[in-house]
């Protein structure tokens, strides 16, 4: 099986811990069974790598995370570096070429996308073999794997498939919607979109020629920085008529926020820090060698390092973006 796995982001939401340099995915704050801890990305290596011992993985990166990823992942990963950031469909068109012209694969072969920070079971990896299987043997361009949604989320975009069945063709596409319009849309059987897909690996190189005129891997990388920025569901899902989608029914959750990510955190404190009896629903994370002392709090995040640190209700967490981008561009000055 041939994986993309999309890395990118700046990861501010999640500031102090990750930055514009580090950004979530390289977070090690998920606990293994040896009882060490590891980020996103290791997480998702080895999930593939359990399910699929012989998957081939490539990470659609930014340059200055190529280091990161080795150390990480060791050498043995495939990077496709992305010289500058030109957002979701010149990053795996220039990784579907990579993967053709830089390490031999067949246009036939399929290859599965996703993003490389979910959190996520077996089940979901499992359903990644089922989505490269119907790819390589589909009448189908594109297929894609539709997440049943639990509660009307105005954060996702939505699929609405043709039928209930497992493998569905495809209806139409949905923007992320307000939270009465996503009720209509559930009504409607619709699906959210997870970012997950999978293709021949040639359909993709000739949508890219299509669309950039570079029909290459030297070709495109050479002239990445004039790429128009645009998403993969734009450029190519939206406008493909031979599209099909798979059910998935299993655990799937999106760790962009501390609200989301403490959730599955399996210890209250990481690193340097206690608790004392009366704390209720409370996380620190501290990642430096200053001793972190909280008392009589209740939903709380605590995240501290070497950036700064952050104190917040866990459900006002996701909205500090824009403070902590002025934070970020006030230290630049």
């Amino acid at each position: 099986m041939n994986v993309i796995l999309l890395s990118g982001g700046s990861g501010r939401r999640l500031w102090p811990l990750s930055d514009d340099v580090r950004s979530k995915q390289f977070l090690p704050v998920f606990q293994r069974p040896d009882g060490a801890y590891e980020s996103m990305v290791q997480r998702m290596y080895r999930q593939i790598k359990a399910v699929s011992p012989d998957a081939r993985v490539t990470v659609a990166t930014a340059g200055f995370q190529a280091d990161l990823l080795k150390q990480q992942l060791g050498d043995d990963i495939g990077i496709s570096v992305e010289p500058c950031r030109r957002d979701t469909f010149p990053a795996i068109a220039l990784a579907s070429l990579y993967l053709r012209d830089e390490l031999g694969g067949g246009e036939e072969e399929s290859v599965v996308v996703c993003p490389v920070d979910p959190y996520v079971e077996e089940d979901y990896f499992q359903m990644l073999l089922q989505l490269s299987r119907q790819a390589a043997k589909s009448e189908a361009n594109l297929v894609l794997m539709g997440m049943e949604p639990d509660h009307p989320s105005e954060l996702f975009g939505y699929v609405i498939p043709e039928s209930t069945d497992p493998v569905s063709r495809v209806l139409s596409f949905k923007e992320k919607p307000d939270k009465k319009t996503a009720e209509e849309y559930i009504s409607k059987g619709a699906l959210w979109n997870g970012g997950v897909f999978a293709y021949r690996i040639g359909y993709v190189c000739e949508r890219a020629k299509q669309i950039t005129g570079y029909g290459t891997y030297r070709e495109m990388f050479e002239h990445y920085e004039d790429l128009n920025k645009i998403s993969f569901d734009y450029a190519v899902a939206e406008k493909e008529k031979l599209i099909e989608i798979l059910r998935f029914k299993g655990g799937w959750k999106d760790l962009g926020t501390f609200d989301t990510l403490t959730e599955v955190l399996s210890e209250n404190a990481i690193g340097k820090a206690v608790l004392d009896e009366t704390c209720k629903n409370v996380n620190v994370i501290n990642e430096t060698d200053i001793p972190v002392l909280v008392m009589g709090l209740e939903n709380v995040v605590v995240a501290l390092s070497d950036k700064g640190l952050l104190v917040a209700d866990k459900k006002r967490s996701s909205a500090s973006k824009p403070y902590v981008d002025r934070i970020v561009e006030g230290q630049k000055q």
